[in-house]
């Protein structure tokens, strides 16, 4: 009797096992390199590179699994829900800093540029930020901003700040950006900071224009500025064919990395 009754219970025990799986629960697959990504539970956030990136491997047999935030789909891998999240390499790492049991793969998934993305349509105002843009490069303020907020021995010691003496004649330009991709942008306090927020004030100090954040999902960044309501899209954003269908982007301001994070 003892038998029966430990064999249903076993059957009880694995059907819901089963069940736990194919509603989205813990998943066991070991991600080591870029090729066991086929047939993985692929986190990203929504609207993103790594999202797109991670799309082709749909048809391998992956799923993917799509966040509004990064920090909701490192979440997700931490429960076990997912079997690794694919993202750029500052946030990732700020990400395993403050989550125990995660690692980046040393094995790098994709390298990037980001850009300012412009309404196509609007190419007067593409002109200037690019003109900006190789002002600031040649005397060192995009560098001395990256160095701000990335590397240990020179983080923080660096701050962006607005020359003595700017005014804003031009009235305001809004940024459109998600403020949850540290360290390009995230809030300290009611603050958004960061290097594409840093990069975006020292734009405007030289065009003479009032600096305005408005932070939104990724996904909603592309058509607020579509729209007119933002003038310029900043957030970690990659310039890719796709996108470029529907955006103008600037000169690429820094390069980046995608990364796989997963458990350790």
């Amino acid at each position: 009797m003892k038998k029966v009754i430990s064999l249903a219970l076993a059957a009880v025990i694995c059907s819901a096992s089963m069940l736990l799986a194919a509603c989205g629960g813990n998943t066991t697959k070991t991600i080591a390199t870029v090729d066991d990504l086929e047939g993985a539970k692929i986190g990203v956030q929504l609207g993103t590179t790594g999202d797109i990136y991670a799309s082709d491997y749909e048809e391998k047999g992956s799923t993917v699994e799509r966040f509004n935030k990064g920090a909701d789909a490192v979440l997700a891998l931490t429960q076990g829900k997912i079997d690794c999240v694919i993202i750029d390499s500052e946030p990732a790492k700020a990400f395993v800093a403050a989550n125990d049991g995660l690692k980046i793969l040393d094995e790098p998934f994709a390298e990037e540029e980001y850009a300012i993305c412009v309404a196509k349509d609007n190419t007067e105002l593409l002109g200037k930020i690019n003109t900006a843009l190789a002002e600031l490069k040649a005397d060192g303020t995009t560098e001395s901003i990256e160095k701000n907020f990335i590397g240990d021995d020179t983080k923080g010691k660096t701050p962006y700040v607005t020359p003595a003496g700017t005014d804003y004649p031009n009235g305001e330009l809004h940024m459109a950006t998600n403020a949850f991709f540290e360290p390009y942008e995230y809030y300290d306090g009611d603050t958004v900071v960061g290097i594409d927020a840093s990069m975006a004030q020292a734009i405007c100090d030289k065009l003479g224009y009032k600096l305005v954040i408005d932070d939104m999902d990724f996904d909603s960044i592309i058509t607020s500025v579509q729209t007119g309501k933002a003038d310029f899209g900043m957030a970690g954003m990659t310039v890719t064919d796709e996108r470029l269908q529907s955006i103008n982007f600037s000169d690429s301001y820094t390069t980046a990395t995608q990364v796989i994070i997963v458990k350790e």
